[in-house]
C-alpha cells in the first residue's frame, strides 16, 4: 500500500496540507495579539469620547443606517472617521485575514470529511484513514488545532474587540459589496462569547462547547476521534518512557489534544461517568494541570467544574492523599537527582566508555529528571492557579508544601539537566557520524593481531619461549579471516559473531595453557577488548538522540519558564559564567518548536519561514530579555564610576608638586573604580562565553547580543532622562527652560563620558553607537510628535526608529505634547510668545514688552545643541514645520470663512480695491477711505493678526536654529560644510544653466539627489527658512490688499 504521507497519495497530503495550515494559523493569531490597536479597547474615556461614535460591536449590524446618518450628519465625525480608516484599515486587513483563515480551514476540514464519506479519495474511508498511523495523527490533530485556534482567539483577542475589528473592516473595505465575501459566516464564528482572560471574570454558560459548535461538524467524525484518542497511543509515545510512572507523561500531548476535543462532545463530560473515569484513569491519575499548546496551560479542576462526568471522575485525581503522594513522590525524586546529575556533569566523568557502558542508566536519570520538573513546573506554575477561587489556592499550598518546592533547586536542576542532555547529545552524534570508521579500526586492529600471534606460533616470528605450534597458527589464521569478514551492514549477524569470537579467545586461552605467556596473554586481551569495542559501537543506535528528543521536550514550559526570569538574572548577576549553563537550557527550550513545524515541513509547505521566524524571534527575545541583566548591571556600575570620576577624583594637572603628589593619588577613590571596571570586564567575559548559537532558526551571536543589550540599556536610560528632566511648569515665573537645559545637558554628558569609558573594556564603539542611538531617540519622539499634525499616522510597527530588539520606550503625556520635543518646543514658543515679547535682530534676544528685560536670546540654541546635538535642532527645526504648516492652514480656513464667504466684507473689499486703484496714483481722501474700511473689518483682524505673529515667530525661530547648526557644522566639520556649499552651488548653477538651455542635463524624477541634498544642507543649516514653501494654494483674491 502506498505510503500514507506520500506526494502521490491524494488524500494524506489533502489532510497534511490542512494541519500544516493549522499550525501556521495559530502562529498568525499569536504573532497579530501582539499589534491589536489599543483604540478598539477604548479603556480611556478620552479614546471613548473620540471615538465611540465610529467605534461599533455587532449592534451596527441591527442599524447600519442609523450610524451611517449619524456620520453624515456631522462633517467632523465624517473627517475622524477617513482618518481613522486611513491609519487602520491595512491592520485591519490582516486580521480579518487571519480571522478568515480560521473558517476556511474548518470549511476546508469539513469538505475533506465529505470527500471520503463520498469515496473520492479511491479505496480510502474515514474508517481507513483512522487505521493508518499516520492517518490518525492527522485526523486526531486537524480538529484538534481548530479547537486550539478558537481558544487562542478567545484568551488573546477579547471578545468585544474582535467585534470592533470586524465591523470597522466590514465599513472600510470592499468586503461589504462583494458577493463572494464570506463576511457573515466569519462574524458568527467569532462574535463574542463573553468569555474574559482576566484574573477572577466569571465564565460564560456553557463555554466552551457552544463557541466550538457554531460551524456543525460531523459527529462521526468527532466521536470516531475521540474513540482513537481515548485508546491508541497514537504517537507510539509509550516505547520512550518504558516506566508505567512515567505513563501520564508519555501520553501528555495526547492527553491536551484529548482535552481540546472532548469541548465539541460536551456530553461525554457532562453524563458519561465510565468514559470519563477512564480517560482520567489513563491520562490524569497523577496531574491536572496540562499544556495544551505552546505552553498555554490549563487547570482541569477549574475547566472541568461545570461537568458533571468529568468532575467526578477527576475527584480522585484531586484526593488530599493523592496529591500529597505524588508531590512527595517528586520531592524525594528531586533530592537524589539533583546530587546524580551533579555527579554525571564533573569535567572529565561522561566519557565514550561511561557513555556506552550506561546508555539504559543515562537515558533513565534523564527520564526521570524532566519527568520531574515537567511535573513541578507545571503544578506549581501561578498562570495555573486562579487565586480568587479558594480550592485552587488549597491544592496550590498542598503541592507546594507536601513537595517541598523551591523555585531556586528546581531552576538548577532544570539547568544542569539541560546541561547533561546537551553533552550527552553533542556526544552521541559525533560517537554517531564516527561510528563505522571506528568499527573498521577496531575491526582491522584485531584482524592484525590475530595475524601476528599466527606469524608467533609459525616460529618464524621471534618472541620469548613460544614454541612452534602449526594447529594454533591455523587457528589464529582462521580466527583473522573470521574477524575481517564481518560486515558492518549486517549489524546483527555481525554482533553475534563478535561475541562468538570473544569466547572463542576466552577458550583458546584456557584450554592451550597460554597463561604462562604474557606478550601471547596481552595480544589476547587486546583483541578481545577491540571486539568489545565493535559491540559497543554497533550498539550506537539513533534511536537514542530519537528518544532523548522525546524525553527532553520542553514545549509545556514556553509560557511558565518566563516565571525563573528574576532567578536566572540573580544567578547571572552573582555569577556571569552562569550564561554558558543557560545557553543549554535555551537550545532545549528551543526543542519546542518541532511541535509546530513538524507537520509545515512535512507539507512543503512556504509557511516555514515565517513560522520558524515567528517562534524563533519569540525565544530569542525571551534570550535577550534575560541577558538584559549584564547590561544593566554593567550600567549601575557606571553610574558609580561616573559619580567617583565626577565629584570624588580630582583632575590630576599638567604640573605638579612633589608634596601635593599623596593629595591627587586618592588610593581609595581610584581603587573603587578600578574594582567596579573590573566587575564590568566580568560580565563582558560571561556573555560572551555563550558562543554563537542556532535558536531555531534565528543566529545568536554572544557580540551581538551584549551589543544589543547595552544599546536597550542605553537607550531606555537616556529616553527616560530626557522625558523626565524636560518638563516644564508653565505657570512659572521665570522659564525654567534655561536651568533644566544646563541640568540635561549635565545629564547627557555624565552618560556620554560613561560610555567613552567603558567601551574599551567591553570591546564596543561607544561614539558610534552613541550618536546612533541618541539619534534615534531623537527622531522617534520627533516623528510620534509630529504624528499630531499629520491625517495618516505612523504607528510603531511602521516607524524606521523603532526596533523589537532595542526598543525606544513610550511614556505616558504630561500634557498637549506627546513627547519631550514637543514639550522644549512649546516651552520655547511659550517664552518667546510675540503678545508679550519683542525680538531684536541685530541682538538675536528677545525681550519683555512691559518690564524690558530679557527673556532669551541666542544662546538658547547653543544649550540645546549641547544638550540635545545637531540630532536634536534639527528634529525642533522639523517640528517647527510641521506647526507652521497647520497655522497656515488654519489661516487659509479663517481667511475662506471670515472674507471670502462673507458677502459683507467681500463688498468691502471691492470698494477699497476700486478706491486705491489705480495703484500708481495718490489714494483721494486716503485717512477717510482706510478708516472706514478698518472700521468694518474689525472684528476679522484679531485671529488673522494672531496667526499672521505665530509664523513669523517660527520663521524667527527657524533661523536662530539654522545658524547654530551651521556655526558648529562649520567649527565641528568644517570640510563637510564646504563640500555641501560646493555641491549646493555647483547644483543651483547646473539647474539655472538647465532652464537657459534646456538641452543641458536635469536630474530626472526618479533621481533622489535633490531630495536627498536638501535633508543634508538642512542638516548643515545651509538653508533659508523664510525662502521654503510649505503649503501651496489657488489665488486668494482680496489677500494682498488685507496685507496693506
Amino acid at each position: 500500500m502506498v505510503d500514507f504521507l506520500a506526494e502521490n497519495n491524494l488524500c494524506g497530503q489533502a489532510v497534511l496540507r490542512i494541519v500544516s495550515r493549522g499550525n501556521a494559523i495559530i502562529a498568525e493569531l499569536l504573532r497579530l495579539s501582539e499589534f491589536i490597536p489599543a483604540v478598539f479597547r477604548l479603556k480611556d474615556k478620552s479614546d471613548q469620547q473620540k471615538y465611540g461614535d465610529i467605534i461599533c460591536d455587532f449592534s451596527y449590524f441591527k442599524g447600519p443606517e442609523y450610524y451611517d446618518s449619524k456620520l453624515e450628519a456631522k462633517p467632523d465625525l465624517q473627517d475622524l472617521d477617513d482618518e481613522f480608516r486611513e491609519n487602520n484599515l491595512e491592520i485591519l486587513s490582516r486580521f480579518y485575514l487571519a480571522f478568515e483563515s480560521v473558517h476556511k480551514y474548518i470549511v476546508d476540514l469539513t469538505r475533506y470529511l465529505d470527500d471520503l464519506y463520498e469515496g473520492v479519495y479511491i479505496q480510502q474511508t474515514l474508517e481507513t484513514v483512522l487505521l493508518n498511523e499516520d492517518g490518525k495523527q492527522l485526523l486526531c490533530e486537524a480538529l484538534y488545532l481548530y479547537g486550539v485556534m478558537l481558544l487562542v482567539i478567545d484568551q488573546k483577542m477579547e471578545g468585544e474587540v474582535r467585534e470592533r475589528m470586524l465591523v470597522s473592516y466590514y465599513r472600510y473595505s470592499a468586503a461589504r459589496s462583494s458577493a463572494d465575501s464570506n463576511l457573515d459566516d466569519i462574524c458568527k464564528l467569532l462574535r463574542s462569547t463573553g468569555y474574559s482572560s482576566q484574573s477572577g471574570a466569571k465564565r460564560p454558560a456553557n463555554y466552551p462547547e457552544s463557541y466550538f459548535q457554531r460551524v456543525p461538524i460531523s459527529s462521526t467524525f468527532i466521536s470516531m476521534v475521540i474513540g482513537r484518542l481515548r485508546s491508541d497511543d497514537i504517537y507510539n509515545q509509550v516505547s520512550a518512557y518504558p516506566l508505567p510512572e512515567h505513563r501520564s507523561t508519555a501520553l501528555a500531548n495526547q492527553a491536551a489534544m484529548l482535552y481540546v476535543c472532548l469541548y465539541f462532545i460536551p456530553s461525554i463530560l457532562q453524563t458519561q461517568q465510565a468514559k470519563m473515569r477512564e480517560i482520567v484513569d489513563k491520562y490524569f491519575p497523577d496531574n491536572w494541570v496540562i499544556s495544551v499548546y505552546m505552553g498555554i496551560t490549563v487547570n482541569l479542576v477549574e475547566a472541568w467544574e461545570p461537568y458533571k462526568a468529568a468532575k467526578i471522575a477527576l475527584n480522585y485525581t484531586l484526593d488530599s492523599a493523592n496529591i500529597r503522594e505524588q508531590a512527595s513522590r517528586y520531592s524525594v525524586s528531586m533530592e537524589g537527582l539533583r546530587p546524580q546529575i551533579q555527579q554525571l556533569l564533573k569535567e572529565g566523568f561522561l566519557r565514550e566508555e561511561i557513555i556506552l557502558d550506561n546508555v539504559p542508566k543515562l537515558l533513565n536519570c534523564l527520564r526521570d529528571c524532566n519527568v520531574s520538573i515537567r511535573w513541578l513546573m507545571l503544578h506549581t506554575a501561578d498562570s495555573a492557579y486562579d487565586p480568587n477561587n479558594k480550592r485552587l489556592r488549597q491544592i496550590k499550598d498542598q503541592v507546594i508544601n507536601d513537595s517541598k518546592y523551591n523555585p531556586k533547586i528546581l531552576f538548577q536542576v532544570l539547568l544542569d539537566t539541560a546541561q547533561f542532555e546537551f553533552t550527552l547529545k553533542e556526544m552521541f552524534k559525533k560517537m554517531l557520524s564516527e561510528k563505522q570508521l571506528k568499527w573498521e579500526s577496531y575491526r582491522a586492529e584485531g584482524s592484525e593481531r590475530m595475524t601476528e600471534l599466527a606469524e608467533v606460533f609459525s616460529g618464524v616470528k621471534p618472541l620469548t619461549r613460544v614454541e612452534k605450534n602449526e594447529n594454533l597458527q591455523a587457528w589464529f589464521r582462521e580466527i583473522s579471516k573470521q574477524i575481517e569478514s564481518l560486515n558492518y551492514e549486517d549489524s546483527t549477524a555481525a554482533g553475534r559473531k563478535t561475541v562468538q569470537l570473544i569466547q572463542a579467545l576466552v577458550e583458546v586461552q584456557e584450554f592451550h595453557q597460554l597463561e604462562s605467556n604474557l606478550q601471547v596473554c596481552q595480544f589476547l586481551a587486546d583483541t578481545r577488548k577491540f571486539l568489545h569495542q565493535m559491540i559497543r559501537t554497533i550498539n550506537i543506535k539513533e534511536e537514542v538522540l530519537i528518544t532523548m528528543q522525546i524525553v527532553g521536550d520542553l514545549s509545556y514550559a514556553w509560557q511558565i519558564i518566563d516565571s525563573f526570569t528574576s532567578i536566572m538574572q540573580e544567578s547571572i548577576r552573582v555569577n556571569p559564567s552562569m550564561v554558558t549553563k543557560l545557553r543549554a537550557t535555551f537550545l532545549k527550550l528551543a526543542s519546542a518548536l518541532d511541535l509546530p513545524l513538524l507537520r509545515i515541513n512535512q507539507a512543503n509547505s512556504p509557511d516555514l519561514l515565517s513560522v520558524s521566524q515567528f517562534y524563533s524571534g519569540e525565544l530569542v527575545t525571551y534570550v535577550r530579555k534575560v541577558l538584559q541583566i549584564i547590561p544593566e548591571s554593567m550600567f549601575t556600575s557606571l553610574a558609580k564610576i561616573i559619580k567617583l570620576q565626577i565629584h570624588a577624583i580630582m583632575e590630576v594637572p599638567t604640573r605638579l608638586d612633589k608634596d601635593k603628589l599623596k593629595d591627587y593619588a586618592q588610593l581609595g577613590a581610584r581603587y573603587e573604580v578600578a574594582k567596579l571596571t573590573h566587575a564590568i570586564s566580568i560580565f563582558t567575559e560571561g556573555i560572551l562565553m555563550m558562543k554563537t548559537t542556532l535558536v531555531g532558526i534565528i543566529k545568536v551571536d554572544p557580540k551581538q547580543l551584549l551589543e544589543d543589550g547595552i544599546r536597550k540599556e542605553l537607550v531606555r536610560r537616556v529616553a527616560y532622562a530626557l522625558h523626565k528632566g524636560l518638563i516644564f511648569n508653565p505657570k512659572a515665573k521665570t522659564s525654567e527652560l534655561m536651568p533644566k537645559l544646563k541640568e540635561m545637558a549635565a545629564t547627557m554628558d555624565g552618560f556620554y563620558r560613561s560610555f567613552e569609558y567603558i567601551q574599551d573594556y567591553v570591546s564596543i564603539y561607544g561614539l558610534k553607537i552613541w550618536q546612533e542611538e541618541v539619534s534615534r531617540i531623537i527622531n522617534y519622539n520627533v516623528e510620534q510628535e509630529c504624528n499630531s499634525f499629520l491625517r495618516t499616522k505612523i504607528q510603531d510597527w511602521q516607524s524606521v526608529y523603532q526596533s523589537t530588539h532595542i526598543p525606544i520606550p513610550k511614556f505616558p503625556a504630561v500634557d498637549e505634547s506627546a513627547t519631550f520635543i514637543g514639550r522644549l518646543c512649546r516651552e520655547i514658543l511659550r517664552i518667546t510668545d510675540p503678545k508679550a515679547t519683542c525680538y531684536m535682530d541685530q541682538l538675536n534676544t528677545w525681550y519683555d514688552l512691559k518690564t524690558h528685560q530679557e527673556v532669551t536670546n541666542n544662546r538658547l540654541f547653543s544649550e540645546i545643541q549641547d544638550t540635545l546635538g545637531t540630532f536634536g535642532l534639527n528634529g525642533l527645526d522639523r517640528l517647527l514645520c510641521f506647526m507652521m504648516v497647520k497655522e497656515l492652514q488654519n489661516f487659509l480656513s479663517v481667511f475662506q470663512k471670515t472674507i471670502l464667504r462673507d458677502k459683507a466684507m467681500v463688498d468691502v473689499f471691492k470698494a477699497m480695491l476700486s478706491a486705491v486703484n489705480p495703484v500708481k496714483g495718490i489714494v483721494a481722501n486716503a485717512s477717510k477711505g482706510y478708516a472706514n474700511a478698518v472700521a468694518k473689518t474689525q472684528k476679522i483682524w484679531g485671529p488673522y493678526l494672531e496667526s499672521i505673529m505665530k509664523v513669523g515667530q517660527m520663521q524667527i525661530l527657524r533661523q536662530q536654529i539654522a545658524n547654530e547648526l551651521n556655526y558648529s557644522c562649520k567649527f565641528d566639520s568644517k570640510h563637510l560644510a564646504a563640500a555641501l556649499e560646493n555641491l549646493n552651488k555647483s547644483l543651483l548653477a547646473d539647474i539655472e544653466a538647465h532652464y537657459q538651455d534646456p538641452s543641458l542635463p536635469y536630474p530626472k524624477e526618479d533621481n533622489n539627489l535633490l531630495y536627498e541634498i536638501t535633508a543634508s544642507l538642512e542638516a548643515a543649516g545651509i538653508h533659508n527658512p523664510l525662502n521654503k514653501i510649505y503649503i501651496t494654494t489657488q489665488h486668494l483674491p482680496y489677500c494682498t490688499c488685507s496685507m496693506l
